[in-house]
């Protein structure tokens, strides 16, 4: 089964930010925004938990990606239980193919936090609960 055209374009936007090896590890927020618009009913607690957590650390409290990832590293050293979130139906109004027509630089990265943007904004619901997970854990965070 070939894949998607979103899932060519996230495809393709990862090898991007990857080939960037740039010390802020924007890729982060690209894995992390992609799980949070493509996560349903099968999808583990700690995925989307991540997801959101990542999202939250990067717009709200200005994490970069890297320092999002030593959090997720360090939140993954002990085993819990991860609270399932309510799933949107609308996910946001951008894709990876929206981000990947950005022009390549500056523009690019750009559109990437304004990707990300629009998925946590589709999960404001949640926003509240993420913070406060954020909070209880906020001592193992870097």
């Amino acid at each position: 089964m070939r894949p998607s055209p979103e899932a060519d374009a996230y495809n393709e936007l990862q090898g991007y930010t990857l080939m960037l090896r740039d010390p802020a590890f924007i890729h982060q927020h690209v894995v992390d925004t992609w799980m949070a618009q493509h996560a349903d009913e099968t999808t583990r607690p700690i995925g989307l938990a991540f997801a959101l957590i990542g999202l939250y650390l990067h717009l709200e409290k200005g994490y970069s990606g890297k320092r999002v990832q030593l959090a997720h590293m360090a939140l993954g050293r002990r085993k819990r239980d991860w609270p399932r979130f309510p799933l949107p139906t609308d996910r946001g109004s951008m894709t990876a193919a929206d981000v990947l027509a950005a022009p390549p630089g500056a523009d690019r990265i750009r559109a990437i936090d304004s990707w990300a943007a629009s998925a946590w904004e589709a999960f404001r619901d949640s926003h509240g609960a993420v913070a406060g997970l954020v909070k209880q854990y906020e001592a193992e965070l870097p």
